[in-house]
């Protein structure tokens, strides 16, 4: 409305001022070389407008075909952008489907209509990766190095090649610089930590740990249970060489995380070896009642040197009662039992664990009861026997590696802190229950020799079987047919008995047997299942 309002009032001042000019007559008179122009005034001010009009219209034509090939560079670059971004946005998405060949098109679009867009470089990179072209994604990650917009993903790209190729010292190199170059980046941190623990470098872990606390990579509980992973292992490096830091070491790993078994381990021992057994004690039997382990066990035991098997025994009871439910305690009263001579103490002990399929802890410690309390061989033989068939005991595991002592890095993946006390059924989810080898009882070796003589000695009336149907021969059949047939069914009538040599659970000791070599039965005592 307002813009239709000023349009009219410039229409009514032009008609005004038109109008005042054709009321008011006048002469313009122009002299200009040799000419003299005359005419009216409203003649001359037309003229004059005319003249600026023609004036700015050839300014106009004359600008437009200045402007025009800046202009068509212009439109042709945006129009180049345009397509440019339109491939790298299909080539991501191709390569997020696994579509080698789209991704290898985009990438060349791309790289032709933006050379210089670091998503460019990553497209290409990612291509060459996806086709399987380890030189040429190598060789597009080391261009983005120039630039310092593309430098980091240059070198994290260039860190998982090296990762891939299993070449530590370069992707050890390249973490360093993602960390030199930000020490906030979370995983050049990670990178250089886990690469440094690998190589059992300490020190420059608990360095790179301490970075990556200070930036928040890490959680706060996190951080501290992998500190005292690697004070441990520190520490048990220097307890040859120098017990008092190893001391040092392993207390601060127990502040860190008190249910840490080998620090405890390490403090116990060296506190022992200096006579301080009360405090050694004290700190093995904290970390028992947080993580009950055979080594504690052992520690804790010898904890007073010069003590009697009776003294150790009654020690180990003492700290197997601070865990009334784990088998650990009971398997370490029955060891301590056995070095003691009580051998229906360790019966006792073990005694719960006997009836649902004994460990070969179990097994192997009730073979030496037998061995130690009767002398009975057969009974040591069938035990270590069955330790041969019982489930694994528990030992430490990371990724499906089974170790016999715990190690601070897993060798599979070089994780820290990955090894955890469990049996090895556990480290690979639920069994299979088609894999379970049931135990049949133990045989009843008095039972089944009085059964046998029963069987040799019974009349054959006395035994009853089942009957055997057979069909009667025909009534038409002629007489040797019949008597062949009858012959046949008192045949099947006739008890057949089935007496094995041997119980299926008998090892095969025999009454004639001689006694085993000692060197037979100490090489299956000394055999460890795990």
């Amino acid at each position: 409305m307002i813009r239709v309002l000023f349009f009219i009032l410039c229409v009514v001042a032009a008609a005004l001022g038109l109008a005042w000019f054709a009321d008011r007559p006048g002469t313009i008179t122009v002299e200009w070389l040799g000419y003299q122009i005359e005419t009216s005034a409203l003649v001359g001010a037309l003229a004059i407008v005319a003249l600026v009009v023609t004036l700015i219209l050839l300014w106009a034509v004359l600008r437009y075909l200045l402007t025009r090939p800046a202009a068509i560079a212009a439109y042709t670059r945006e129009r180049r952008k345009q397509q440019g971004l339109d491939a790298l946005s299909r080539g991501l998405l191709a390569i997020g489907v696994g579509d080698r060949a789209l991704a290898q098109r985009y990438a060349g679009i791309a790289r032709r209509n933006l050379p210089n867009e670091p998503l460019t470089a990553l497209l290409r990179a990612q291509a060459a990766q996806l086709k399987g072209d380890r030189a040429a994604s190598r060789r597009a990650f080391e261009a983005m190095l120039d630039r310092p917009e593309t430098e980091l993903l240059g070198v994290r790209g260039l860190f998982l090649e090296a990762k891939r190729s299993n070449d530590l010292d370069a992707a050890r190199a390249l973490a360093e610089r993602a960390v030199k170059r930000d020490p906030k980046l979370a995983w050049g941190v990670n990178a250089l930590f886990d690469l440094q623990a690998r190589e059992g470098e300490w020190d420059g872990a608990l360095n790179t740990l301490a970075i990556a606390r200070q930036n928040g990579d890490l959680d706060q509980n996190v951080a501290a249970r992998r500190r005292a992973v690697l004070l441990t292992a520190e520490a048990r490096d220097a307890e040859a060489s120098n017990p008092e830091k190893a001391l040092a070491l392993a207390t601060e790993a127990l502040r860190l995380a008190p249910s840490l078994v080998p620090a405890a381990e390490i403090a116990g021992r060296i506190l022992a070896s200096k006579g301080e057994a009360r405090l050694a004690s004290r700190l093995v039997s904290r970390t028992w009642k947080l993580a009950p382990h055979p080594d504690l066990a052992l520690v804790y035991a010898f904890a007073k040197p010069g003590e009697s098997p009776r003294e150790r025994l009654k020690r180990i009871k003492h700290l197997a009662s601070l865990t009334p439910g784990d088998i650990e305690g009971q398997i370490a009263v029955a060891n301590a039992a056995i070095e003691a001579h009580e051998w229906q103490e360790a019966r006792n002990a073990l005694e719960p664990y006997l009836e649902d399929r004994p460990s070969a802890r179990i097994c192997t410690l009730m073979a030496r009861i037998e061995a130690g309390e009767l002398g009975d061989r057969g009974r040591e033989r069938e035990w270590l026997a069955r330790a041969l068939r019982a489930p694994r005991d528990r030992a430490w595991i990371a990724d499906g590696y089974v170790s016999d002592r715990w190690l601070p890095v897993s060798p599979v993946t070089g994780a820290v802190d990955a090894f955890e006390w469990k049996a090895p059924v556990d480290a690979i989810g639920r069994g299979d229950s088609t894999l379970v080898i049931e135990e049949r009882p133990e045989p009843p070796m008095k039972e089944i020799a009085a059964a046998r003589k029963a069987l040799a000695a019974a009349k054959p009336a006395e035994v009853v079987v089942e009957e055997v149907h057979t069909e009667a021969a025909p009534r038409s059949a002629p007489p040797s047919i019949k008597k062949e047939a009858s012959v046949q069914a008192e045949e099947r009538r006739k008890p057949t008995l089935f007496v094995p040599d041997r119980p299926p659970d008998d090892p095969g000791v025999t009454q004639a047997d001689t006694e085993e070599s000692p060197t037979s039965l100490e090489r299956l005592r000394a055999a460890q299942i795990r």
